[in-house]
C-alpha cells in the first residue's frame, strides 16, 4: 500500500500532468487577457492532448486534478457570501479530486491508447454532480478545428493514430486531422433579427447586490439605463439575473413603473419570485405593451440553487451550512418570450451551457447571467466560450446580458 502511495507522487509525473493540465487550460487565460491567437491555440491543443493520449493511471489522474483547478477553483468564491469562506480550500480540493478520479479511471481502464481515446470522448458526457462545463471541444473554439462531435472524434483519432503508428504510417494520422478542420464545415447563415437591442454593462459586486442598504441605488440605475435607451430609440433593453434585487411580483409599484415603460420599449430582467403554495423561483421577466410575462429557471446550479443529493441529505446540507434555507424551485420546461414577433428562449446563466434549454432549437435565445458570485476569476470568461461552443453546436444566436461577466450578442 505505501508503495503504490509513494508512486503517485513521483515529481515527474506530477510535474508532467501539470504541463498537460496547463496547455489544455491555456485557452481560457489567453481569452481573460485578450491574448486569443488561431495558431497559437490550435498549437497548444495538439500538444496537451497528444501528451496526454498513452499516458499511465497516475498522470491521468494529476492531469484530472490540475484541470479541475484550473477551469474550476473560481466555484469555491460563492461561498464567501455565504459566511463560509473556510470551506474555500476544501471545495477547491474536493472538485479537483472529482476531476482526478474521473481522469484516473480513464488511465485505469485505457489499458490502450485506442480505449483512452473513446474514453477521454467520453468525459464530455459525463456530468458530476450535474455540473456540465468540462466540456473538452471547447478547447477548440478558437482554433483551425471544428467544435462539434466529429470533428473533436476525429481530432483524437488522429493524435491516437500519429502515436500508435509506426513511423512509416505516422502520415495517415493527419487524414482524421485534415478532416477536423472547421473549412469542412458549414459555416452559419443565420442573420440577426432587425431589432435595436441595449445590453447595459453592468458591474455591481455581489456584496452589494442583496444589501439593502444598494436596494433602491440599483433599482434607479435600472430606471435610468431604461430612460436613456428610449432615448436611443432602443426597442429592446435586456438586464442581468437579479438586476431587481428582490421578489420582483411581490412589489406592485415596480410592476406599475415597468408596465408603464414597456409601452416605448420592451424590457428583460431578471429577478426572483415568491409564490406561497410553490416556493421561491430565479426568473426573467418580460414587460411589453403594458403586459408582464415570468420565466422561471428549468435547470438549477449544483450546490447554489439546489443540492444534487436526496432530500434527507439535502436537508441536513441546508440546516448545516445554509441555516435550514429551501433549494430554488424550477420549472419543468423551457419557455419562449415572443418580442417583435420573433421567438426567444429564456434562459438564466447556467442554463444557457444546458443542452435542455435548446430543445426545439430556438433560433434566438436571451441569456441573463450575474458572474458577481465569482468575480474576479475566469468563471466569466469560461461561460462566454460555452456560450459561443452552444450556440455553434445548435445555430442559436444569443443575447447574453450579465453583470460583473461579457455581455453582447454572440452569433454562430
Amino acid at each position: 500500500m505505501k508503495k503504490n502511495l509513494e508512486i503517485y507522487f513521483t515529481r515527474i509525473y506530477i510535474i508532467k500532468a501539470f504541463v498537460i493540465a496547463l496547455l489544455l487550460s491555456a485557452f481560457i487565460y489567453l481569452d481573460y487577457f485578450g491574448l486569443t491567437f488561431r495558431p497559437l491555440n490550435s498549437l497548444l491543443a495538439i500538444a496537451g492532448f497528444y501528451l496526454l493520449l498513452g499516458q499511465n493511471r497516475i498522470v491521468w489522474f494529476w492531469s484530472g486534478l490540475s484541470i479541475g483547478l484550473l477551469w474550476f477553483y473560481w466555484i469555491s468564491f460563492s461561498f464567501v457570501y455565504y459566511e463560509l469562506s473556510f470551506l474555500i480550500p476544501f471545495v477547491i480540493l474536493g472538485i479537483a479530486l472529482v476531476y482526478a478520479l474521473l481522469f484516473w479511471v480513464i488511465g485505469r481502464f485505457g489499458y490502450s491508447i485506442y480505449l483512452q481515446l473513446p474514453l477521454l470522448f467520453g468525459v464530455s458526457f459525463v456530468d458530476p454532480f450535474g455540473f456540465n462545463w468540462l466540456k473538452l471541444e471547447v478547447i477548440l473554439i478558437d482554433t483551425y478545428f471544428s467544435t462539434t462531435h466529429l470533428a473533436f472524434g476525429l481530432f483524437l483519432s488522429s493524435i491516437a493514430l500519429f502515436k500508435a503508428l509506426s513511423k512509416w504510417f505516422k502520415s495517415l494520422a493527419f487524414l482524421p486531422l485534415i478532416a477536423a478542420l472547421s473549412v469542412w464545415y458549414t459555416p452559419s447563415s443565420l442573420t440577426l433579427p432587425e431589432l435595436n437591442v441595449a445590453i447595459p454593462s453592468m458591474h455591481i459586486p455581489q456584496s452589494q447586490r442583496w444589501d439593502a442598504a444598494y436596494q433602491k441605488e440599483a433599482i434607479d440605475l435600472n430606471f435610468k439605463l431604461i430612460e436613456q435607451a428610449i432615448s436611443e430609440k432602443k426597442e429592446l433593453i435586456i438586464f442581468p439575473e437579479s438586476a431587481f434585487p428582490l421578489y420582483l411580483n411581490r412589489a406592485p409599484a415596480l410592476i406599475k413603473a415597468l408596465k408603464e415603460y414597456s409601452h416605448n420599449i420592451t424590457i428583460v430582467t431578471g429577478s426572483l419570485t415568491y409564490e406561497e403554495d410553490q416556493g421561491f423561483f430565479n426568473s426573467s421577466y418580460l414587460f411589453q405593451k403594458g403586459e408582464m410575462q415570468i420565466a422561471h429557471k428549468i435547470v438549477l446550479v449544483p450546490f447554489g440553487e439546489e443540492v444534487p443529493f436526496p432530500a434527507f441529505i439535502v436537508e441536513i446540507i441546508n440546516k448545516l451550512f445554509f441555516d435550514g434555507a429551501k433549494d430554488y424551485q424550477k420549472a419543468k420546461a423551457p419557455q419562449d418570450f415572443i418580442i417583435n414577433d420573433i421567438p426567444f428562449r429564456s434562459a438564466i446563466c447556467y442554463e444557457g451551457t444546458n443542452d435542455k434549454l435548446f430543445e426545439g432549437n430556438p433560433k434566438q435565445m436571451i441569456v441573463i447571467s450575474n458572474n458577481a458570485w465569482f468575480s474576479p476569476s475566469t468563471e466569466q470568461t469560461l461561460q462566454y466560450l460555452l456560450l459561443r461552443l452552444y450556440a455553434k453546436k445548435y445555430q442559436t444566436v444569443i443575447y447574453h446580458s450579465a453583470n460583473s461577466g461579457k455581455s453582447g450578442v454572440i452569433v454562430p
